[in-house]
């Protein structure tokens, strides 16, 4: 009988447990995934932990690669055999087979495999949101990414140079700040022992960047807001270090008349036009190889409790991959 991930309550890693259950015949507009690979992301621990409460009892995980085993009433797009894959929607992505709405599948071509998609869905349209709509970059841009190193910023890097913007990168490590500078930061900062903010302004001339990318939250936050030119904007979408500390929007005044936005994918992909058209854009600078899919370990799904702990304690680079 398939297994899954479950937590019964909020907490540490340990709060997770590997549980034996046969999911329902997909509904109407469903269909059933026999999971190949699925993706591990920072979210999943705010999920977890309790930072974004879920209803409990419940799964975790938002991305995964697999093959249709069945098909609910009214599912026409997709045939039994297909392999998709999925990112974002209600959590249960730990799972080797789960039932999930069809409208959020997009069909794998076949020059994407299941392990890449798992590595890439989620945290590659992440990337595309940020760069093609949030702030669309355009060459001559300046944008500082914290987490350059990360799932999400060895992403964003490499597709914000391709675009033609130069990208500052910060790291928590100096090993990392080498990773940052291979995945195609023009400048590489360690946050942990350099001050980000003085860096940024010598390597700008003073001018500041156009656009902060911030994952990390509250240890880089306020610093970000120095970073900015006028008019710039500061885009939030992580909270690695914890969340953003709070202040009076009359900051944002003082600092250069700055935007600051908090996106989410779920409100990016909302409609399938929108899904499918980032999904194609994503696998397109796969294909060309602006983007790759940088896969820095595996684990078993049923040993997600440890790539829990490890992506936490920073000890992971690129994405991680859990194999069910």
């Amino acid at each position: 009988m398939p297994h899954s991930i479950r937590i019964e309550r909020h907490g540490a890693p340990d709060v997770m447990q590997w549980v034996e259950g046969d999911p329902a015949a997909p509904g109407p507009g469903e269909v059933r995934l026999r999971h190949t690979a699925v993706g591990l992301n920072y979210i999943d621990t705010y999920h977890r932990s309790g930072l974004y409460p879920l209803k409990l009892p419940s799964g975790l995980g938002s991305e995964a690669a697999g093959v249709i085993e069945a098909l609910g009433p009214g599912v026409e797009d997709f045939a039994v055999g297909d392999r998709v894959a999925y990112a974002g929607g209600a959590p249960g992505a730990y799972a080797q087979v789960r039932v999930t709405p069809s409208a959020r599948l997009v069909k794998l071509p076949r020059d994407v495999d299941d392990r890449a998609a798992a590595a890439l869905l989620l945290k590659g349209m992440t990337a595309h949101y940020l760069l093609r709509r949030t702030f669309p970059l355009k060459r001559g841009d300046i944008a500082l990414v914290h987490a350059a190193a990360g799932g999400v910023g060895s992403i964003l890097v490499p597709w914000a140079r391709h675009l033609g913007a130069t990208v500052i990168g910060t790291a928590g490590s100096d090993d990392k700040v080498q990773r940052a500078l291979v995945a195609g930061c023009h400048h590489a900062i360690n946050y942990r022992t350099q001050d980000f903010v003085a860096q940024v302004r010598a390597v700008t001339g003073g001018r500041g960047v156009d656009v902060v990318y911030d994952a990390v939250g509250k240890d880089t936050f306020l610093g970000s807001l120095d970073c900015l030119r006028p008019l710039g904007m500061m885009v939030s979408y992580g909270n690695a270090s914890g969340k953003a500390p709070a202040f009076e929007p009359l900051l944002l005044s003082e600092k250069g008349s700055l935007f600051l936005t908090r996106p989410t994918l779920a409100h990016y992909t909302a409609r399938r036009e929108d899904l499918l058209q980032s999904a194609d854009e994503l696998f397109e600078v796969l294909r060309e190889g602006v983007v790759k899919a940088e896969i820095g370990q595996t684990y078993a799904l049923r040993d997600a409790a440890q790539a829990h702990r490890d992506l936490e304690a920073r000890r992971t680079v690129g994405a991680t991959v859990l194999l069910p």
